[in-house]
């Protein structure tokens, strides 16, 4: 028989633990309102003179609060912490991310009123780490190499949950259904002339969107026929030879310049067996392809936007090619906004050694 002693902490362990059930169902409820604030992202559709019968579609996720993409994987990694008992009313949230997806887990953190720490490359840009700190959210600066074991030791110190994206993207969302990513293009898609879209396009960073539509279209058999997933990679970055020769030991010792996309390293979210096919996309391309859509569009888009589009529209081309209409889908990632620095920068692009010209000219033909 327990003693009074143990009767009252039991009691007193029983009241926190229902305190904290109370603190995670408001937490839910907190993000759950945010996405019902949410309108869904708009599906753009974009007519280009060149390929008359075939139609590219930009969904553009730099609509949401946070700015990007990440917003919805940030949401996601969340709601998995939270519903696996991972984060509680006073955890610390740690990742390692320099870039959107620190700034959507900051806002989401700043929601919920619990603490953010992003380590990040000695490197990264100060106007990065404004946009996390504008969400009251912390930088730990360590070298590059260093970034996976920092961010995984500070969560220990610090008694915290290490939301570790490039492990739980690709678990984190559930492909099924319920509104994410893949359901909501087929939903947006539907009174379009050519509604089964024959690509989608996508890169990658941790691999959890590209293994989300991958495994969206197997689930819809109507669309498994019918609609094939393409992946777009970047320089310095080793998923596309990870596609080709499932070689995981492959490493990259130079980092991605397009940013939020590209790794040194095959992450675990990357999933190959649900993409249909990848592509090598030159920086030089994606650059010059997001200050094309900038004329065409009439705002600026991120970096990674341009190695979606570029690869979207060598497919076209091949469709072209083989006398077939149909569409095309890819994504606008995030606002340019955040790359005045660096993209859209002529002395950042001279630095870098980066020719856009031949890519320009060749896209100009397209309008």
């Amino acid at each position: 028989m327990a003693d009074k002693k143990c009767l009252t902490a039991m009691a007193g362990d029983e009241e926190r633990v229902a305190c904290d059930h109370g603190w995670v169902c408001e937490a839910i409820e907190r993000i759950k309102a945010d996405f019902n604030r949410s309108a869904d992202t708009h599906l753009i559709r974009l007519d280009l003179p060149a390929f008359d019968g075939i139609t590219l579609y930009l969904k553009d996720e730099s609509t949401h609060p946070s700015g990007s993409l990440k917003h919805r994987l940030a949401r996601s990694l969340f709601l998995y912490g939270l519903c696996n008992g991972k984060i509680g009313p006073k955890t610390p949230i740690v990742e390692c991310s320099s870039g959107s997806t620190a700034i959507s887990e900051a806002y989401f953190a700043k929601l919920l009123g619990l603490r953010f720490i992003s380590v990040v490359p000695e490197s990264t840009a100060q106007r990065k780490i404004d946009q996390i700190e504008f969400y009251g959210g912390e930088c730990v600066k360590v070298p590059a190499p260093q970034i996976y074991a920092e961010a995984e030791a500070l969560a220990e110190r610090l008694n915290g949950h290490y939301m570790d994206q490039f492990t739980y993207a690709e678990r984190a969302t559930d492909w099924r259904g319920n509104n994410n990513i893949a359901e909501s293009i087929f939903a947006q898609m539907a009174q379009e002339p050519n509604p089964i879209p024959d690509w989608v396009v996508m890169s990658a960073g941790t691999g959890g969107t590209s293994a989300t539509i991958g495994r969206f279209i197997r689930y819809n058999p109507s669309l498994l026929d019918k609609t094939r997933l393409c992946v777009a990679d970047p320089e310095n970055s080793v998923f596309f030879d990870y596609y080709r020769d499932r070689d995981d030991t492959i490493r990259s010792t130079a980092g991605s310049r397009i940013e939020g996309i590209g790794r040194p390293r095959v992450e675990p979210s990357f999933q190959p067996h649900v993409i249909d096919r990848m592509m090598r996309v030159p920086d030089a391309a994606s650059i010059a392809t997001i200050h094309w859509l900038e004329r065409v569009l009439g705002r600026k888009c991120g970096g990674s936007t341009g190695t979606n589009v570029q690869a979207a529209l060598k497919l076209m081309g091949e469709m072209k090619a083989d006398d077939r209409q149909g569409s095309v889908v890819t994504m606008i990632c995030d606002s340019g906004e955040r790359y005045l620095d660096s993209y859209y920068s002529d002395a950042w692009i001279r630095e870098q050694g980066l020719d856009l010209a031949p890519w320009t000219l060749e896209l100009d033909q397209l309008i």
